[in-house]
C-alpha cells in the first residue's frame, strides 16, 4: 500500500481540470486507498487526485487525520449543490509548501459525489469541513488556493515559489 509523492506548485497536473471518472474499477479503488495513506502520512486533512499526479475527479477528506475511521470521506466526481455565507480563515496546501494565507470561502456548502461503492452521497458542511471541500474541489478545477488571494499577494507568492523551484533545480 504505497504512499504517493505529492506534487507541488509548477507541476502541470495541478493547473488543469481533472477528468470525470466513468467507472469505479480497481485502479480507482487503489488510487483512493493510496490517497488516504498519503494524506494521513503528510499529515493533511484533504487531498485531491491531481495532488498525487492523477488527473481524475477524486477527493479524500479526513478532519481527524486518521484518528476516527468514520470521519473519512472519499468522493468521486464531487460537485457543489449550493453554497452560503462567507468565512475567512487561514489555509495551507500540501502542494504549496510553506505558504499559509487567509482565504475567503463560503461558510456553508452542500456537495454531492459518489462513494467507492457507487452510491450517491450528499453532504452538507460548514466551518472547516466546508473549507476543505472548497479547497479540494478547486484542485479538481486546476486552481490552487493562492488564486483566491489579492493580485499583489498572488504575484509575490508565485515569484517566491518559482524561485524555490529554480533553486531546487526542478525548473
Amino acid at each position: 500500500m504505497p504512499v504517493r509523492k505529492i506534487v507541488t506548485f509548477g507541476h502541470p497536473v495541478l493547473h488543469r481540470a481533472a477528468l470525470t471518472i466513468r467507472t469505479i474499477d480497481q485502479e480507482i479503488v487503489d488510487l483512493a486507498r493510496d490517497m488516504v495513506l498519503t494524506m494521513h502520512a503528510a499529515p493533511g486533512i484533504g487531498l485531491a487526485a491531481p495532488q498525487v499526479a492523477a488527473g481524475k475527479r477524486l477527493i479524500t477528506v479526513d478532519l481527524s487525520v486518521g484518528e476516527k475511521a468514520e470521519e473519512l470521506i472519499i468522493l468521486i466526481n464531487p460537485e457543489f449543490l449550493g453554497t452560503d455565507g462567507e468565512a475567512v480563515s487561514e489555509e495551507g496546501c500540501l502542494s504549496v509548501p510553506g505558504v499559509h494565507e487567509d482565504v475567503r470561502r463560503p461558510g456553508q456548502v452542500a456537495i454531492k459525489g459518489i462513494d467507492l461503492e457507487g452510491n450517491e452521497r450528499v453532504i452538507e458542511a460548514e466551518g472547516l469541513l466546508a473549507r476543505v471541500f472548497c479547497h479540494e474541489l478547486d484542485h479538481l478545477e486546476g486552481r490552487l488556493f493562492i488564486e483566491h488571494l489579492s493580485p499583489l499577494k498572488k504575484t509575490l507568492i508565485k515569484k517566491r515559489l518559482k524561485k524555490t523551484l529554480e533553486n531546487d533545480g526542478r525548473e
